[in-house]
């Protein structure tokens, strides 16, 4: 199945796509030969999508069972359908944030409504290493998921959630994951149908943060993906308020209020601010040792 959707003025394929992947070897998501290949379970059963642009134009090619779902959500989850109007004013707020908008004026926000690949991710991203992340999130896709229909060669489907929900957590632990996020990750995969259902962001925010392990960190990175929510913050972030108090006032340590303090007159638009600071590459002065990187297979 092939579509082509037309292009905004300056669209960056690369940065807006690259906030679909962990790292540039997820097995789920990657660049093939200057081709995005995405692979997923839809609700029509499982597929591939591969993205490209050209000639102004996103040429779509799926692939699979899940064929006609991703091609007609192929624009979303290219950010075609993200909304920047009135952004570019209200980024004026702030001298920084005005340039930051107008360098990355083609970034646009995806929206998969798919939860589940991204709370997978999520939950193997909490209070550990992008690393130590990287790893179990990768262990854990190519022994519970599948070879994605398609062309795309070692492009890996997501686990289907009913099989996580019904392993036990000890078989995870090899993995890279511990208990407490094994449970966490087996609890969101056995609702995972529920949460696929939310309409919103609000919803499928208020539907996590009722699920023991989930927090508003997972539940804003989840939303920010599943509905490319723009004013999405992922509180409690290691380094966010850090980064984001030192561009905004210069200050080296921040805290959660802080940050939401100085992300105030962004309201709408909180989370792309957040994403766009963390593109520039402005980080706050580091202090201290860094976290280790740890293993559990010998724990």
């Amino acid at each position: 199945m092939t579509e082509r959707h037309e292009l905004p003025e300056r669209y960056d394929i690369a940065t807006t796509l690259g906030q679909l992947s962990l790292g540039r070897h997820d097995p789920c998501s990657r660049w093939i030969d200057g081709v995005y290949w995405l692979a997923a379970r839809t609700p029509d059963g499982p597929g591939s999508l591969a993205l490209r642009s050209a000639g102004g134009h996103l040429h779509v090619e799926a692939y699979g069972e899940g064929a006609g779902w991703l091609a007609r959500h192929a624009d979303a989850i290219a950010g075609l359908r993200d909304d920047v109007t009135g952004f570019a004013e209200l980024s004026q707020a702030h001298p920084f944030v005005a340039r930051l908008a107008r360098d990355h004026a083609g970034l646009r926000l995806p929206a998969t409504r798919l939860a589940f690949p991204r709370l997978l991710r999520a939950v193997c991203e909490q209070k550990v290493t992008g690393t130590e992340a990287y790893r179990a999130y990768s262990a854990i896709v190519r022994k519970f998921g599948g070879k994605a229909p398609g062309p795309a060669e070692y492009l890996w489907l997501p686990p289907d959630p009913e099989v996580i929900a019904a392993t036990p957590y000890y078989e995870f632990h090899p993995l890279g994951l511990e208990q407490k996020r094994a449970d966490t990750l087996r609890r969101v995969a056995a609702q995972a149908a529920r949460l696929e259902r939310r309409p919103d962001s609000a919803s499928l925010t208020a539907h996590l943060l009722t699920i023991r392990g989930i927090g508003p960190w997972t539940a804003a990175e989840t939303a920010a993906i599943v509905f490319g929510d723009p004013d999405a913050v992922s509180v409690g972030d290691f380094h966010l308020p850090n980064f984001v108090c030192y561009a905004l006032a210069g200050e080296p340590r921040g805290t959660d209020a802080r940050m939401l303090e100085l992300l105030s007159p962004f309201t709408g638009h909180r989370g792309r601010v957040c994403h766009l600071i963390e593109l520039s590459g402005l980080g706050a002065p580091k202090y201290g040792p860094r976290m280790p990187i740890r293993t559990f297979h010998t724990f």
